[in-house]
């Protein structure tokens, strides 16, 4: 195996392994197979990259690292020559962990110092300048990040907030260099490595930024990032003679459809209301939900009751909404009950024959598939930028499509169940 990666949840974890499967034109990228958690064997002869999806973005720091650790074990066992630690974006994250004390775990085990950290996705609008992670014309802690439930960004300096989660020092390669190639990148992070700085961020404000990149760390044995960090990695390998490269193809999966989405996301409330427009949605009560009167067996019955027309339905609320149940109820109480119905609700569907899932939000990504016991999935084409199809390795026939709250056209739901059938949405 070329090249492995460790990611902190399960949609990021798809992201990557889009971006890896597609790579660039005209070489193509890697045959990739994501992992849901840490494999207990290894991997098909032919699989030349592999993501393992953790649960582990809003863990407790200590429990991150040992989940990151064990998946390391396995990645260096299957013989891999690159490792990537993949976080989300929008670098999501509190001033405890868990980004910087899972990548100076890792960093440490691998003995490598000067490592990149460098969350950027031009194609989904998150640059870095100066050290600062915009998301489209605006400055991290002004794009709605400082209002997520779990990991409110509200520092959009990546140097500062990285160095309050690790216990050396961060560096910085500003986009004056990067300008400059491959060679002042590679001798940049050389630098920072001998001034004793374990992680480096990157700039970087275009997908050329992050095949320039790539190309300086195609000898690097450990990065750390968001997806597009992957974006040239596969050439080096295919340049190398390493492996063939080409498109990622995998079966069409037909059968009756479901969506389900548990994120507060700007993009995802205008997705919803899309497709509220053309498709059956059914808004979820959270105070119901909390006082027990609605449940699975409820999502479930209007699913059903509307086969074949894309039924939805979400819990998704406005930021101030969200912040109201939560200070009533408890944010984890909150987040488990949500995730115990999702969970509860898909392994009803699959178990009744709906084959084509697609689901809204990490949190929510991570509890369907824990809850259906996929084990692996095959990568095939994307969707959307950072959302590729995806079709489990064990035989039952299940595609999905799993989507970051941010991610996706205002016509992602309709558009990814027609992608899992190789239809025209």
């Amino acid at each position: 195996m070329l090249l492995g990666v460790i990611a902190d949840d399960f949609t990021g974890a798809s992201d990557i392994a889009n971006t890896i499967a597609k790579g660039v034109a005209p070489e193509g990228g890697l045959r990739t197979v994501q992992y849901l958690g840490v494999p207990t064997t290894d991997a098909a002869a032919d699989v030349e990259a592999c993501v393992i999806a953790l649960k582990s973005r809003s863990i407790p720091a200590e429990e991150a690292v040992e989940q990151s650790q064990a998946a390391l074990d396995w990645l260096l066992a299957q013989g891999c020559r690159q490792i990537i630690f993949k976080y989300c974006s929008t670098f999501d994250s509190t001033p405890d962990g868990n980004i910087g004390q899972v990548g100076e775990a890792l960093a440490k085990r691998l003995g490598v110092k000067g490592v990149i950290a460098c969350s950027v996705f031009p194609d989904a609008g998150r640059t870095i300048y100066k050290g600062h992670l915009f998301v489209g014309d605006r400055l991290l802690n002004e794009s709605g990040m400082e209002h997520h439930p779990l990991n409110p960004m509200t520092d959009p300096d990546l140097r500062r907030w990285l160095r309050l989660q690790t216990t050396e020092a961060v560096g910085l390669v500003d986009w004056s260099i990067v300008r400059r190639g491959p060679d002042a990148v590679r001798e940049a992070l050389a630098a920072a490595g001998g001034r004793g700085e374990r992680l480096v961020i990157v700039d970087a404000i275009s997908n050329d930024d992050l095949l320039t990149i790539a190309e300086a760390c195609k000898d690097a044995r450990f990065l750390t990032g968001g997806s597009g960090i992957a974006l040239g990695l596969p050439r080096n390998f295919i340049k190398a003679g390493l492996a063939k490269g080409g498109a990622p193809a995998i079966d069409a999966i037909e059968g009756p459809e479901a969506v389900l989405v548990g994120s507060c996301s700007r993009a995802t409330l205008g997705q919803i209301e899309r497709h509220s427009a053309d498709h059956p949605v059914l808004a979820i009560d959270v105070e119901q939900v909390m006082a027990g009167t609605l449940t699975s067996d409820d999502l479930v019955a209007f699913i059903k009751a509307n086969a074949g027309k894309a039924p939805l339905v979400y819990s998704s609320s406005k930021p101030e909404q969200v912040a109201a149940l939560q200070e009533r109820y408890g944010r984890e109480a909150v987040a488990h009950k949500l995730d115990a119905l999702f969970a509860k609700a898909a392994k009803t569907l699959f178990d009744a024959g709906v084959r084509r899932i697609v689901v809204g939000g990490g949190e929510t990504s991570g509890a369907v598939v824990s809850a259906l016991g996929v084990t692996s999935f095959r990568i095939g084409p994307e969707i959307d930028p950072g959302v590729p199809v995806l079709v489990t390795e064990d035989g039952t026939g299940l595609g999905m499509a799993l989507k970051s709250g941010n991610f996706g056209a205002v016509d992602f739901f309709e558009k990814a169940l027609g992608a899992i059938s190789a239809k025209a949405a």
